[in-house]
């Protein structure tokens, strides 16, 4: 492979993942005509259309698609070999890139980092929080962050939370005017505060648990949020009723800010877990991330 063909597919890879001219040449520094340039030269080596375009769009062609396919993967090995070569230094360095929901973010990636970061200057770390699944080697991150041990195929998990307990809460405000609810039942006569999943769009039906019984309660009311924060925030505002993590709740709990509800049906669930490729070479800075995030945290 040429020279000049390497620099052509990465361009290749920078506009397919961007699917915009525009943001792939400020990536890759260089000019617009420059970068269609390089493009229609690949494309006339090739004898094929990668690249349908549009005044307003980029996408890719059915040959475009098996050709992203098929080498991102291998760029990306490449990127992991020359990182593990200079990973031979003295010091664990080099950026890594993580996708978290923004809680996962807050409550277990942030206080960890916090304390492993200043004793190694030379490794950094960019965290973008986001609630859908993101496929790690097609937007080019190093880790993800997502609750439960079921991850998909081709890749390695661990563990770096324990399990997540939720509880139904609502204000005192709100409880006043609606009597509490008794039963799983009596959650539809509630305005409950909804999420909407973003990993296929639909609302959440709260899963609860008690002993050996379990239900599915599709709840109704005014607001729907993505998040569990602006939830929160709803519910002390005298909203409704908000299904969220207990740690979260506990201390408007402890306050009075907030009451339970149901409590003998709130489910526990797998905490979170930190995922990534299982082919993928592991660099020193990598390695010492996942040490420090690896729950229990005190046996490391």
């Amino acid at each position: 492979m040429t020279k000049n063909s390497y620099n052509d597919l990465l361009a290749f890879l920078a506009v397919a993942r961007e699917q915009s001219f525009t943001r792939a040449a400020a990536q890759l520094g260089v000019s617009q005509s420059a970068l269609s340039h390089l493009i229609r030269a690949l494309e006339a080596r090739m004898g094929v259309r990668l690249l349908t375009r549009t005044t307003r769009s980029v996408s890719l062609t059915e040959a475009g698609e098996r050709l992203m396919r098929n080498i991102a993967p291998r760029f990306q090995e490449i990127t992991a070999e020359l990182e593990a070569v200079r990973e031979l230094r003295d010091q664990p360095a080099g950026t890594i890139r993580i996708t978290a929901t923004e809680n996962a973010a807050e409550t277990v990636l942030w206080p960890r980092l916090a304390q492993v970061l200043p004793r190694h200057p030379l490794i950094k770390v960019e965290i973008t929080a986001e609630s859908r699944f993101v496929d790690l080697v097609e937007e080019r991150y190093d880790m993800g962050v997502r609750l439960g041990d079921s991850l998909g195929r081709d890749m390695t998990s661990v563990r770096i939370g324990p399990d997540i307990r939720f509880t139904i809460v609502g204000s005192p405000a709100y409880l006043a005017q609606h009597p509490p609810p008794r039963r799983p039942q009596d959650l539809v006569d509630h305005d409950c505060i909804n999420l909407r999943l973003m990993s296929h769009g639909e609302l959440y039906a709260w899963e609860l648990k008690k002993g050996k019984h379990a239900i599915n309660v599709r709840v109704e009311g005014q607001l729907v949020f993505n998040r569990t924060a602006p939830i929160l925030q709803a519910a002390l505002a005298g909203f409704g009723l908000a299904y969220i993590p207990h740690e979260m709740a506990q201390s408007f709990l402890a306050t009075g800010q907030l009451k339970a509800v149901l409590q003998d049906w709130g489910a526990t669930f797998p905490g979170y877990y930190l995922y990534y490729p299982s082919r993928r070479q592991l660099s020193r800075a990598m390695s010492v991330l996942i040490d420090a995030l690896r729950y229990p945290a005190q046996e490391h």
